[in-house]
């Protein structure tokens, strides 16, 4: 029988878990709700131009003008982006993006580079024993994007200088606050829009096609980057306020389990001492 010393020691330290993780529970509650604000924000403007850019390299390959970040080459190199969180205690979040990257990288028959966004990505690559090309941890929680300018930067001059022939980003998009998918997407090259004959171009630009989408796809990749990076921190709130709300939910088990122990042991200590008193009276009679 286990002493009551030990199992009141037992629930206060079971106790104070359960502390501790509700209040992270509403601190990622809070968190969670601006992450999410500014995750679904900004899909609207990453969808609408990626759709303009479509359209627009539509109409300069059919010029026959083609900018270096439209280029498709034979694939000998790839550079993958792969987006964690820095910290854990946000369930299999990390696990199975790290998981569906690994799996990838093992997949190709060339060889793979790795941008890794946040520690327990960067992590696994070096476990891994994967190359990394950049490592980039500490964004916060809610980072601008200039505080992401570095990575995308990286990528347009790998690509142009080709560094990489095909570059694809690794991040856990925000579904509900039930769900969060890992998701992997090829970012360049960019791939025009299939425009039939019969249709003509929807938007008209000047100077020229070319130009604008010079400008644009420098924009395009850093805000891509940039909601990414918004998706996954909205993903790790997520995960880590189910993972808490499921910690606390299992602390109060547990105390209810060992309170239930400590009630036992008590009434077989009651029990015994009842009976000690019995024998000795009998035992004076």
């Amino acid at each position: 029988m286990v002493s009551p010393k030990i199992l009141r020691r037992r629930i206060r330290s079971v106790q104070s878990t359960a502390k501790i993780t509700r209040a992270m529970e509403m601190i990622a509650t809070a968190k969670m709700k601006k992450a999410q604000d500014m995750a679904i924000a900004g899909r609207p403007y990453s969808d609408k131009i990626m759709h303009i850019i479509a359209d627009l390299s539509a109409q300069a390959a059919a010029g026959g003008a083609v900018h270096p970040l439209l280029v498709a080459r034979p694939v000998k190199k790839i550079g993958i982006v792969h987006i964690t969180t820095d910290r854990g205690l946000c369930g299999g979040l990390n696990t199975n993006l790290n998981r569906l990257v690994g799996n990838f990288i093992l997949d190709q028959k060339v060889p793979v580079t790795v941008i890794t966004v946040g520690s327990k990505g960067r992590d696994f690559m070096r476990r891994s024993m994967r190359e990394i090309r950049a490592e980039f941890t500490k964004l916060g929680d809610r980072p601008k994007m200039a505080d992401t300018m570095a990575i995308s930067q990286i990528l347009i001059d790998d690509y142009t200088g080709g560094l990489y022939d095909r570059v694809y980003i690794a991040y856990s998009r925000f579904v509900n606050l039930m769900s969060q998918k890992p998701t992997l997407e090829l970012l360049l090259p960019v791939e025009p829009a299939q425009l039939p004959k019969t249709v003509s171009p929807e938007y008209i630009f000047e100077p020229n096609a070319m130009h604008v989408l010079g400008e644009l796809l420098p924009r395009f990749v850093e805000m891509q980057v940039y909601h990414s990076i918004l998706e996954s921190i909205a993903s790790e709130q997520s995960a880590r306020m189910m993972a808490m709300r499921n910690a606390t939910d299992n602390a109060y088990d547990v105390i209810a389990e060992l309170t239930l122990t400590l009630n036992k042991a008590r009434q077989e200590m009651i029990t015994k001492d009842l009976l000690d008193i019995v024998a000795g009276v009998e035992g004076l009679k």
